[in-house]
């Protein structure tokens, strides 16, 4: 993948397509090994932006921000090793946080997950040797930020030294559920009485598996039906599986599953893409139904879980893939996928091809994790449920003409501005920070 600052090397592209372009600003968040970042950022009920800039080295932990729009300061929260008791450990540090942030009662849940890997069999994977003066990753941790007083709490740590690859929090019932990471084991927390269960393995060996035999890649998105507090997730495999916390126990639905003609054909034990897993998920109250898109084909879908039912509703990447016909460049799809402040429009940051000369450019064929094929584009598309109104708002550049890259997180605030979290060049360098994006109506 080339850096950001590359970039400006290639023409912007034909807009024949979008007729639409979008201008992003760039807010400097002070973090110089800051890198690439997933779901990480809310905008909470006091109208400020909470993020984490995640880090991929071994002795650098990931930083809690706060923006306040209101003002336009950034304010450094927090080491994430620091608040989960582990400085001076020597611990490999608390790299990331892979998911949103809940908000129950002010305060703010999340969960720690691991940015530093070791190359195994031309994979990352979890360290098994740890560097020089350094001990293996602890494991993931539960916290909560009180907007209130500003204290955080250490609320639980995942057992097996694994991190959090993604969660979702029944807010109503105080109930937290996690996916490990990397043998994918479903958590359930409950933030009252301070239990932790481990309910076992979602799909195989989960990313820790051999390819071609045990290997699964993991959910990434969960949601939880208010009505019965029961939570769902997919499988790579297709399969949706839902747990209530009175039941216990994983249970696959019968009567519904991701393996869609539409979405493509997929061998799960294959690393390289999510198959036929959910990209990311969201429950609206008004349908009384969750909203969710399949990453690689970029197909909008609504699963009623009382009915066990699936509709695809409408293709939702930019108007220039629609019209090539082809896969976004980001192997696994895109994480920037939410229903707005007015609970009727989702808003959706995702990929287009770039065209030099007329022609599309290319990626490469097949590859090995989750990561991007080539250079793309970064478009925002929204879609109106109750109309059915798709649009393409058009590519996104900053100021200077380059790109936005490797955006998997979206907020949007009260007022329709959209914020992520997105590679930049800054002094020479390519780091990610906080970008906003005018609100496309």
């Amino acid at each position: 993948m080339q850096a950001a600052k590359q970039t400006t090397q290639i023409e912007q592209a034909s807009f024949s397509d979008a007729t639409e372009k979008l201008t992003a600003t760039i807010h400097d968040s002070g973090f110089v090994q800051a890198h690439d970042t997933y779901n990480a950022i809310t905008v909470a009920s006091d109208g400020r932006v909470y993020y984490v800039l995640s880090s991929d080295r071994h002795d650098v932990a990931g930083r809690m921000y706060v923006y306040d729009p209101a003002n336009g300061n950034i304010r450094l929260l927090a080491d994430l090793t620091d608040i989960c008791g582990e400085k001076g450990q020597n611990y490999i540090a608390q790299g990331k946080s892979h998911v949103e942030f809940f908000e129950k009662n002010n305060k703010l849940y999340f969960a720690t997950h691991v940015g530093f890997y070791e190359l195994i069999d031309g994979m990352d994977r979890l360290p098994v040797n740890a560097p020089p003066g350094f001990r293996l990753y602890s494991g993931g941790h539960i916290l909560s930020y009180d907007m209130r007083t500003e204290q955080f709490e250490d609320m639980a740590l995942l057992p097996r030294g694994e991190g959090a690859v993604s969660m979702t929090m029944d807010t109503d019932r105080g109930h937290i559920y996690c996916i490990t990471w990397p043998l994918g084991h479903f958590i359930h927390f409950n933030t009252g009485t301070g239990e932790l269960r481990d309910l076992g393995p979602t799909a195989g060996k989960g990313e820790a598996g051999t390819p071609g035999d045990d290997f699964r890649s993991l959910c990434r998105s969960l949601f939880t039906d208010p009505r019965s507090g029961a939570v769902y997730f997919s499988t790579a495999a297709g399969d949706i599986f839902s747990y209530h916390p009175d039941e216990g126990r994983l249970r696959k639905l019968p009567d519904a599953h991701l393996r869609i003609d539409y979405f493509g054909k997929y061998s799960p034990e294959q690393p390289g893409s999510m198959g036929y897993n959910w990209r990311k998920i969201c429950w609206h109250d008004g349908d009384q139904s969750a909203y969710g898109v399949h990453g690689n084909s970029g197909y909008l879908f609504r699963f009623d879980p009382v009915n066990e039912r699936i509709e695809v509703i409408e293709r939702i990447t930019s108007r220039p893939s629609r019209r090539s016909g082809m896969f976004d460049q980001f192997s696994y799809g895109y994480l920037g996928f939410a229903i707005g402040p007015d609970r009727e429009t989702i808003h959706y940051l995702t990929g287009g091809p770039i065209y030099v000369n007329g022609k599309r450019l290319g990626g490469l064929e097949q590859i090995g994790k989750g990561a991007a094929k080539g250079l793309e584009n970064l478009h925002l598309v929204t879609y109106h449920l109750p109309t059915g109104a798709y649009r393409d708002h058009g590519p996104i550049f900053y100021e200077n003409g380059e790109r936005p890259l490797y955006v998997n997180s979206i907020a949007v605030g009260t007022d329709g501005t959209i914020y992520t979290l997105a590679r930049i060049d800054r002094n020479g360098r390519t780091v990610t920070d906080l970008i906003s994006i005018p609100a496309p109506f």
